[in-house]
């Protein structure tokens, strides 16, 4: 400090000392008058009279603080989390021109499985908001799922940033409550952007959250941390895996396109294998880059033979099974039993009864664990409830941790099995009662089955549960559980008809054939073999329909079985008429009309009579066909069965328009056509489609038919009905129409 002599009655300090320090006090006590003029760093202080002492205080500038890492080089996608942090987070950088902000402190949480990007995303973010944030960035790793040692304590965190914003160290309370208040103050009127990465607990992020309602917070974090979302108002952005276009632009930004495009079949295969992961994308990435020679193909061999070994490496930050085995050992031993029995469950995705099932845990045990696990982001939940275990989790976790005592393995499969088989079976009975039910064995102990009330709720548990239900008849046969595989074959079967999964429905009853073989009981062989012919015959191949309704046949007059034998007379016709021979079609129909009166099946004999009217509309004699059908139908409506009553309302319509009688056929296919909608019967419902649209071109109504040819070609390309695809795509590039002569299975 400089000490002049006053130049003028106004250049007047008090304090008669020659040297005044910053923070002494001057003149302490006493009154002093004019007698010096102190310049401390540039200020000047001036006094008259001075009661009881002067503080000097030294100012300091502080810089803002610009704690972020650097910006993610290779960063790319993200664009939709990029825009929904903008939407969270732009209220805490609007400030109006008092300077106030207009809205509360924002925080943003990103959740998400370790290695999903989450750290990425908030540093891309923030460096492309400088602007918004004057004040500064925070940054701190909280290592809440670090490798080594145990997550960063708030008070080591807080201490930091105290540190960052220039506080001096004498001036920081002794207590963690002290010194969050402290910070909290100093951010009050601030516009800093607080990064919170790593997150373990709400607990760890609370002490750290600025006072200041022009700051924002984005916090990472593995775990979903609802109390910041009840108690602060968090919005919580869950972190998914990258889409495909982003994966391949991930892979292109670092290897080039060239590259890429030089091996497009390991390309294709590398993006497969890492299911849009982004720290697997970055390893793979990574090696191919500081291996240029070496050709991707590699790599794939490397991921098929090592799993997710393949992706370790001696960094843990870079490696895929540490940061998995960091989430893992987070868990309780009890969430962690339930999460390797939940690696090993048949299916992309779970149930809560299935979950149940597989643990063998009560109901609500088993919900809260799941939840558990979500909020530990090692199970993703989709928008039906169904959990689900991303591909290179649930590799690493069969992998990699402890396995299962094989004997509880078995156990838990079994009955998760058992889940599938007995809800299936119930299913099945909803959506098409006619049909003879199966003797079932009685569940495993701890098996849930899932309730459904009616048609409907059983047709959308078929929908949500397909996959599942494939995987669990593939686990089955693993388990050589011969007879469960041919059960789940038959409660699929209505299901696989009905929405037009034709190849599915063959590749089960291959299954079920192939499961028969170890089985003595004939019948099963017999059902099989019938089955397997009749999903042959729908997928349009006749020549192997009839190998094995023939094989079928033959079974049944072996073993004296006449309702079998009925049923694949019934079949053969069906499959005959596929290969242009309708009056032996009708031959093996009559046969099959005789052996259902002899066993009193009324549904199996207007099933029947309506086969025979297709088959005599084929052969010209159309009042006879007529007269099948009505008869059909009052058995139909009878014995409330919808489905054949559909089936003899298409063919009642079929007649009347191939007489001309167009406005009646119209009605009869729209009668048709309402029931297979109800029923969800969506192979039906194609073809009374296509046929209604050749009504109303009929009737000159082009406009109307050509939308209800493209509702039907729409419906054949989903099933993957190719000739009829290109027998609608024909007529609708011609936009004539010619005479409607396909028959309609009538498969029950």
């Amino acid at each position: 400090m400089a000490i002049r002599e006053p130049e003028r009655p106004s250049d007047i300090v008090t304090g008669a000392q020659s040297e005044l320090p910053a923070g002494s006090v001057a003149g302490r006590g006493r009154e002093v008058r004019n007698e010096l003029t102190a310049t401390v760093g540039g200020d000047v202080l001036q006094a008259g009279v001075v009661h009881g002492g002067v503080h000097f205080h030294q100012r300091s500038e502080v810089t803002p603080p610009r704690q972020l890492p650097a910006m993610p080089a290779l960063f790319t996608g993200r664009a939709r989390a990029l825009v929904a942090l903008d939407d969270t987070l732009h209220g805490a950088a609007s400030i109006e021109s008092t300077g106030r902000a207009v809205s509360p402190p924002m925080i943003s949480v990103i959740g998400g499985a370790g290695g999903i990007g989450k750290t990425w995303l908030a540093l891309c973010w923030a460096h492309r908001r400088p602007d918004w944030f004057p004040d500064g960035q925070l940054f701190v790793d909280l290592r809440g799922f670090s490798p080594e040692g145990e997550p960063m304590s708030p008070g080591v965190a807080v201490r930091g940033f105290l540190d960052a914003l220039g506080v001096d160290p004498g001036r920081i309370p002794p207590d963690l409550d002290g010194q969050a208040a402290l910070y909290r103050s100093l951010t009050a009127d601030k516009r800093v952007l607080v990064v919170l990465d790593n997150a373990a607990s709400t607990e760890q992020v609370e002490p750290l959250l600025p006072g200041g309602r022009s700051c924002a917070v984005v916090v990472t974090s593995r775990r979903i941390l609802r109390g910041l979302v009840t108690r602060h108002g968090a919005r919580h952005l869950a972190l998914d895996v990258l889409s495909d276009d982003e994966a391949r632009a991930a892979l292109e930004l670092r290897l080039g396109s060239r590259r890429l495009n030089a091996e497009p079949d390991a390309t294709a295969r590398l993006l497969a294998l890492c299911r849009g992961f982004p720290l697997a994308l970055a390893i793979v990435a990574g090696r191919a880059h500081t291996n240029p020679g070496l050709p991707l193909a590699h790599l794939v061999l490397e991921l098929h033979e090592s799993g997710v070994g393949a992706l370790d490496d001696d960094d843990p930050t870079a490696s895929l099974p540490a940061v998995f085995a960091t989430s893992y050992r987070a868990l309780t031993s009890g969430q962690q039993h339930i999460f390797r029995l939940l690696a090993i469950a048949p299916g992309p995705h779970i149930g809560l009864d299935a979950a149940a099932s597989l643990t063998g845990l009560p109901r609500a045990e088993a919900s809260r664990s799941l939840r558990a696990l979500h909020e530990a982001s090692l199970l993703d939940q989709n928008t039906h409830g169904r959990y689900t275990m991303h591909d290179l989790i649930r590799r690493y976790t069969n992998e990699s941790v402890h396995h299962l005592p094989e004997a509880e393995r078995t156990r838990a499969l079994s009955r998760v099995v058992d889940h599938y088989l007995h809800t299936a079976h119930a299913a099945d009975q909803l959506l098409y009662p006619h049909r003879e039910p199966m003797r079932l064995t009685p569940p495993s102990p701890g098996t849930r089955l899932h309730r459904l009330p009616d048609a409907e709720a059983a047709m959308a548990w078929f929908d949500a549960e397909h996959l599942n239900l494939l995987a669990a008849l593939h686990t089955a046969a693993g388990q050589k559980r011969h007879e469960v595989v041919w059960q789940l074959a038959w409660a699929l079967d209505t299901f696989h008809y009905w929405r037009g999964h034709l190849n599915e429905r063959v590749l089960v009853w291959q299954a079920a054939l192939d499961a028969a073989h170890h089985l003595v009981d004939p019948a099963i062989r017999i059902s099989t073999h019938l089955n397997l012919g009749i999903a042959h015959a729908v997928r349009e191949c006749p020549e192997a329909a009839v190998e094995h309704l023939h094989q079928a046949l033959v079974l049944a007059e072996r073993h004296d079985d006449p309702a079998q034998q009925a049923r694949t007379h019934q079949m053969l016709g069906w499959a005959w008429q596929w290969r242009g021979n309708s009056r032996r079609a009708l031959d093996h129909a009559t046969r099959a009309l005789a052996l259902h009166d002899t066993l009193d099946q009324p549904v199996r004999r207007a099933d029947t009579l309506n086969q025979m009217g297709w088959y005599a509309t084929r052969l010209g004699d159309h009042d006879i066909a007529r007269a099948h059908f009505r008869a059909a139908l009052a058995l139909q409506r009878q014995h409330h069965n919808p489905d054949g009553e559909a089936t003899s309302l298409d063919g009642l319509g079929h007649i009347a328009h191939h007489l001309g009688r167009h406005r009646e056929a119209v009605h009869h296919y729209g009668q048709a056509l309402a029931l297979r909608r109800e029923l969800g019967h969506v192979y039906g419902e194609a073809d009374t489609l296509e046929r209604l649209g050749h009504a109303h071109a009929a009737l000159g109504e082009q406009d109307r038919a050509e939308a209800l040819w493209r509702e039907a070609l729409h419906g054949y390309r989903q099933q993957k009905r190719d000739l009829d695809a290109a027998r609608i795509r024909r007529l609708l590039d011609t936009t004539r129409y010619p005479p409607d002569h396909r028959p309609t299975e009538s498969a029950r």
